[in-house]
């Protein structure tokens, strides 16, 4: 008969497993760019004039204000989100001072039909993701709609740079915006995942957690059935229960919930003269597809 501690045991060791081996298999199947200018246009999308042009404002916003902003297009997101991907780009080219952390990358997948603006910890109070949604809703995908790439990564790049250095009046973009169905959903998500996770840590201390993460899914699953119905209920039921168990094991003082340390490193240093300050990415930005 196995004991309650080892089927514990086993099963911790098998999700952690199944999950180690589809992030690491997933990052190392990303082969990066590499960090060849202000510009990096991989997907062709931009005429040599179009870099110079970029590449010049890139650099003269650099020079007065130290934000490092690059512009990259690319031919695969390697089965990636987009914003994973953006996540992951920036911090492998560590643009951005290293202590401001003032980073920003606007990336645009053709093959994808997808951009993404990705801001650094130290932008994002100033280039909010409301705002990044605004310039990509209203400056870059109606111009990609028409295949005026080129028109849409300038105009995008001059509204980033225009917030950044306080030249726009963002009073403009602060209109509420009706929320779109899929923000509502992961919104719903989110917030259900948090309650779970956060009743999950005292169930944890009180019964065990296997006792736990089965009230967990129990819990979520009912919630999630009430709001939206089964689907989103197997949904938030399943990745609260997940997190849960993988949390509840990461033991340590420095393990356990919104645990973890940062993700450093020095500049990925690239061709012409540029390379990445040290900067560091959070997540923020927003996406969007045409």
């Amino acid at each position: 008969m196995i004991h309650r501690a080892d089927q514990r045991r086993w099963l911790l060791l098998l999700s952690l497993g199944v999950i180690a081996s589809l992030v690491v298999g997933g990052a190392w199947a990303v082969d990066f760019p590499r960090l060849t200018g202000r510009v990096v246009d991989n997907a062709g999308l931009l005429s040599s004039p179009d870099v110079q042009e970029l590449t010049q404002q890139l650099k003269a916003h650099e020079d007065k204000t130290t934000n490092q902003v690059v512009v990259v297009t690319v031919t695969t997101l390697h089965g990636l989100d987009i914003a994973d991907y953006g996540y992951q780009l920036g911090r492998h080219w560590s643009i951005g001072q290293k202590d401001a952390n003032n980073g920003v990358l606007i990336l645009v997948a053709p093959n994808q039909r997808k951009v993404r603006i990705e801001v650094g910890y130290g932008l994002e109070g100033t280039l909010t993701d409301a705002l990044s949604q605004h310039i990509i809703d209203s400056e870059i995908i109606p111009r990609f709609k028409q295949k005026d790439f080129a028109g849409g990564i300038k105009a995008g790049t001059t509204s980033v740079l225009g917030i950044l250095d306080g030249s726009v009046d963002v009073a403009q973009y602060q209109k509420k915006r009706p929320v779109k169905k899929n923000e509502d959903m992961f919104h719903k998500v989110i917030t259900i995942v948090m309650i779970a996770l956060f009743i999950g840590f005292i169930l944890r201390i009180m019964m065990g957690v296997l006792a736990s993460t089965a009230l967990i899914f129990v819990g979520a699953f009912l919630v999630g059935y009430l709001i939206s119905g089964l689907g989103f209920a197997f949904l938030v039921s399943i990745i609260a229960s997940l997190f849960h168990l993988l949390n509840s094991g990461s033991g340590g003082r420095g393990g356990g919930y919104y645990g973890g340390g940062g993700y450093g490193g020095g500049g990925y240093s690239g061709g012409g003269g540029f390379s990445g300050g040290g900067g560091s990415f959070g997540g923020g930005g927003a996406s969007g597809g045409w």
